[in-house]
């Protein structure tokens, strides 16, 4: 896809805003410390200044939405050992304005995702030190059918989905001349942020979620795995299928039943994925859950609590077993993994960290950050994450010129890496956007949908 960049600028708060450092969470620290980007398509009003007018009005309404979202346009710093901290220094986010000569038909009528994504978001340059990144940029681009796309990476060391879904939002509510909903709320130390440890290592819970994944029977490393090519598809299921698949999670006696509909299609997942990636009886795989502990904390966090708030709780099983057994088998694994986040388990999580002298090992894409060598950990093959955005207000995100004709995670090609979304019609169905190695996709894809229709 043939896109020209056009100018590029840096949009700082229209307001002063407090400036200082900021201690990050344990939770801010770990997992992806890079950015993660998210991609709209708009259909645009007819008009012979119409390119202007919107690129104005998201460079205002973005320098507004700064104030109150003043750390997004802060930088951050490595202190020690793996820790970072957040300098709100109001340096601005990056605004970048791009042309393409294709039009949204070029993309399909689907807007399928491909390759071609990675013109429309922002790349960011991880060859320079992490305190000149910023921490949001954006890009517009104009398409020859007058269409528009909008590509917003953040960094997810700053934020966590919930919080990014949030910026976003209010951004488009002050596009569109509406006033904030919802104050962000910037106080980590409710997470004891910057604090020294208050126990010991040994007073700690388990947590399973910082060990090495699993690999393969046989192998004494990742390394194969990690060269293999992947790519990044969207498989939808209608509203019966969902329903479908929720049923038959609930029917089979496994654990207390009454599974949703995420811990149903999570586990048929991780079914089809075993199926397809061909796996011995007793090969080991884990699914990695991504849990909102917002409202699973006593009390429960600030409403508007601006930061990573989302914590991985790991699934564990033997492929035979998740093979062999009725779908509720795996969603009860899912169950039993997410049940044990609770404030204890969050708290304990904290300790748990702040214990260790450094965290690079806890970072999942180090290698991307000031040629960085060490190997970070793996989870592909034989393991997957499955996150979930069904209940994030991901759609109807209007700048003035209506709601969004499609969206989506820009790129999403990690082995293993899965991600649940709401249906945009909102019709009850579902997309399930994947990463998965290109061997195993067409395998995946047989499976996923010819064990819905099969009564097993």
């Amino acid at each position: 896809m043939p896109v020209t960049l056009k100018a590029c600028y840096t949009v700082k708060p229209i307001e002063t805003t407090w400036c200082g450092r900021v201690s990050l969470s344990e939770w801010d620290q770990t997992g992806k410390v890079t950015h993660v980007p998210i991609i709209y398509f708009y259909r645009t009003p007819s008009q012979e200044s119409n390119n202007n007018s919107i690129a104005s009005t998201l460079k205002d309404s973005l320098s507004r939405v700064l104030v109150p979202f003043y750390p997004l346009a802060g930088r951050l710093h490595w202190i020690n050992n793996g820790r970072l901290e957040l300098d709100c220094n109001a340096m601005g986010v990056q605004f970048i304005e791009a042309e393409s000569s294709s039009s949204f038909e070029d993309l399909g009528d689907d807007f399928s995702p491909s390759s071609e994504y990675n013109y429309l978001v922002p790349t960011v340059d991880y060859t320079l030190p992490i305190h000149g990144l910023p921490l949001v940029l954006i890009q517009l681009t104009n398409f020859k059918c007058g269409g528009v796309s909008i590509g917003i990476t953040l960094s997810h060391a700053v934020v966590d989905g919930p919080r990014a879904s949030h910026f976003i939002s209010e951004w488009a509510r002050l596009a569109r001349g509406e006033p904030l909903q919802t104050v962000p709320f910037h106080d980590r130390k409710v997470l004891h942020a910057g604090d020294p440890p208050s126990v010991s290592l040994a007073r700690c819970h388990s947590h399973t979620e910082f060990d090495e994944p699993p690999l393969l029977l046989g192998k004494t490393d990742n390394t194969e795995e990690r060269k293999k090519k992947t790519a990044m598809v969207i498989l939808k299921l209608s509203k019966t299928q969902v329903e479908t698949l929720k049923k038959r999670a609930n029917y089979g006696g496994y654990g207390n039943g009454s599974y949703s509909r995420y811990e149903a299609i999570a586990g048929h997942i991780w079914r089809s994925a075993c199926k397809a990636r061909g796996h011995k009886e007793d090969q080991p795989t884990t699914l990695t859950v991504i849990v909102d502990s917002r409202s699973r904390m006593e009390p429960p966090l600030p409403k508007g609590y601006f930061g990573n708030a989302t914590l991985d709780t790991v699934a564990t099983s033997l492929a035979g077993d998740l093979v062999s057994k009725p779908l509720g088998y795996a969603s009860s694994r899912i169950r039993e993994a997410i049940e044990r986040v609770s404030d204890e388990y969050v708290r304990s999580g904290i300790e748990f960290l702040k214990n260790q002298e450094d965290l690079r090992r806890f970072h999942q894409d180090l290698h991307a950050i000031e040629s960085e060598k060490k190997e970070e950990p793996f989870y592909g093959n034989p393991n997957l994450a499955v996150v979930s955005w069904l209940t994030l207000p991901i759609y109807g995100v209007d700048f003035g010129w209506g709601k969004e004709l499609y969206m989506s995670p820009a790129t999403h090609d990690f082995d293993g890496d899965f991600v649940l979304l709401p249906g945009p019609d909102g019709d009850g169905s579902l997309l399930v956007c994947l990463g998965l190695q290109v061997e195993h996709m067409d395998a995946f894809k047989k499976h996923f949908y010819e064990d819905i229709e099969s009564k097993s």
